[in-house]
């Protein structure tokens, strides 16, 4: 699922249907970070949840523990009409988010988030964030959670794309290797396989749809090639002719990933 939101989704939607402990959802966050921490993103949120937020005294130390989020994602799902849902946008591409406001900001910063609450009532929304390479702090914000206008991709067409996309994402590794866009003593396939034990860390629930898990497992492996691909040597590409014709290449192909990773969770919330 490679995000920690993604993580967060999944397991937090198996543990409120009542198929996983809050034990689990724990786990499956420290394995992105061994410090887990939860603030408000501003004073209007921390007056609502008790949350500390930057440039409130009581932040000063950092946040409170993660017990605080389960208890938060607790209230805002606890409406039979609510609805947990990833947001995974970039600039151009916000479908999902709410409207402005400071946590569609963050969730843009951040090229991730998730949205707790009844569509078109308030909620709460969440985005991790790196404080240093062993603490991930949860920023947590009132937001409206906007109705869902856009179905995500059934799942079948969403395997088949992804399965399409690993085919793309290889010929894309040989074209920049072959064009000297990215080139280098480092053999792809080890670099590759380094990506996907990375990701491997990160556990599913076992009441995961088995297509749904298949295709977060296929765009893994997509998304580890795209790694490669743009970060293999450093240096490479050397210009800004070279860096447009390889965003141009790949682009579509990480479009690819965020839907078919946006289908795979929906499907298991």
């Amino acid at each position: 699922m490679c995000s920690p939101s993604a993580t967060l989704t999944a397991w937090a939607a198996a543990w409120l249907a009542g198929r996983s402990a809050p034990d689990d959802v724990l786990d499956s966050l420290h394995a992105w970070a061994p410090r887990q921490l939860v603030a408000a993103g501003d004073p209007v949120t921390g007056g609502h949840t008790g949350l500390p937020w930057p440039g409130g005294e009581s932040l000063e130390g950092g946040g409170v523990g993660i017990m605080l989020l389960l208890k938060l994602i607790r209230e805002a799902a606890g409406d039979p009409r609510a609805r947990t849902r990833l947001v995974l946008p970039v600039p151009g591409d916000v479908r999902g988010l709410p409207p402005g406001g400071e946590f569609a900001g963050a969730a843009v910063e951040a090229q991730e988030g998730i949205l707790i609450g009844v569509p078109g009532d308030d909620g709460i929304g969440l985005v991790p964030q790196w404080v240093d390479e062993e603490t991930l702090q949860w920023t947590v914000y009132r937001t409206e959670v906007p109705q869902i206008v856009e179905q995500d991709m059934p799942l079948g067409e969403a395997e088949y794309a992804i399965r399409q996309a690993v085919r793309d994402a290889a010929d894309a590794l040989a074209r920049l290797q072959t064009t000297g866009v990215n080139s280098g003593s480092a053999d792809p396939r080890e670099l590759i396989e380094d990506e996907l034990a990375e990701y491997s860390r990160h556990e599913y629930p076992d009441s995961i749809p088995l297509r749904a898990r298949r295709i977060l497992d296929t765009a893994d492996h997509v998304a580890a090639i795209l790694t490669v691909a743009q970060h293999e040597p450093a240096s490479a590409p050397s210009s800004a002719s070279a860096m447009a014709a390889q965003e141009t290449l790949l682009r579509p192909l990480w479009n690819a990933i965020r839907a078919a990773r946006l289908a795979a969770i929906h499907a298991t919330a």
